[in-house]
């Protein structure tokens, strides 16, 4: 395969991860941070906000179809989705479980360059534990509802770049619980300025923020912070599985959705291979 097609596949390749991971951001339960790991991305993007200076020569050519993709799954698909899980929320979110599971090898491997200690064991157990007793306690137990505005759509955005920054936080599913989730969809759908004028700078502020502490802690403590990610991952995809569904129907759907989500990974790690 000559050069130029080899770099047109992986800017398409990019394109599309830069769409998953805008959509995932946007889906209920699926963290985009998790999706720029599994898709290999997430360490570079990293560099980038730590380190741009040395970084952005290195990975400019690849930002570009991610921020296109990106801006096209998180605000172009905000309708869609919301479309989706209004007609079916169960099939939607299998769509995306099969991406996640499909790319669990990979993210394993991953973990796994620098050794497994018992600390990286430690730290996997807790963080599962941790994550799946939190987004258990949001989702099933707290229905209290907020009235949306100003700041409560900047804490969304806030919410937005922490699930971006930090690899199996949830976001949605803290605002489906507070109430915030449909009307901050509607308003990202519609391009309200009031919403995105909120919610924009909430998320850029908080990424930059957190961006060189995450890359610390990832330079420091390779293993058991990846390891970490690995119950992230882990006890996120457990609390979001549908457990009810209309009919048979569905419940079929659903597994066909899964299958494909799990196909279209693993074509993109093996692309990442090559």
């Amino acid at each position: 395969m000559d050069k130029q097609k080899q770099n047109r596949i992986r800017w398409l390749r990019n394109l599309l991860c830069g769409i998953l991971i805008g959509a995932g951001a946007i889906l209920p339960g699926v963290s985009g941070g998790v999706l720029a790991v599994v898709f290999d991305i997430y360490r570079p993007f990293m560099e980038i906000l730590t380190q741009p200076r040395k970084a952005l020569p290195q990975y400019w050519r690849m930002l570009i179809p991610l921020g296109i993709g990106w801006c096209a799954g998180f605000m172009g698909f905000a309708r869609g989705i919301a479309a989706a899980i209004t007609l079916s929320s169960a099939v939607t979110t299998w769509l995306f479980i099969g991406l996640i599971v499909g790319t669990v090898p990979s993210l394993f491997r991953e973990a796994g360059k620098e050794g497994r200690s018992v600390s990286s064991w430690v730290s996997f157990s807790v963080c599962a534990l941790a994550v799946f007793c939190g987004l258990f306690y949001v989702s099933r137990v707290i229905h209290a509802e907020v009235t949306p505005g100003f700041w409560w759509y900047n804490f969304c955005g806030a919410l937005w770049g922490m699930g971006i920054v930090i690899p199996g936080m949830t976001s949605s599913s803290v605002m489906m619980a507070l109430g915030l989730y449909r009307p901050m969809l509607e308003g990202l759908a519609r391009l309200d300025i009031f919403v995105l004028s909120a919610a924009l700078p909430g998320m850029f502020l908080t990424i930059a923020l957190l961006a060189r502490l995450v890359t610390w802690l990832f330079r420091r403590h390779y293993a058991a912070a990846f390891h970490g990610i690995l119950g992230f991952v882990a006890a996120s995809t457990l609390v979001i599985i549908p457990t009810s569904y209309s009919g048979f129907g569905e419940m079929a759907l659903s597994a066909v959705c899964c299958a494909a989500g799990f196909g279209l990974a693993f074509f993109l790690s093996e692309i990442e291979k090559r």
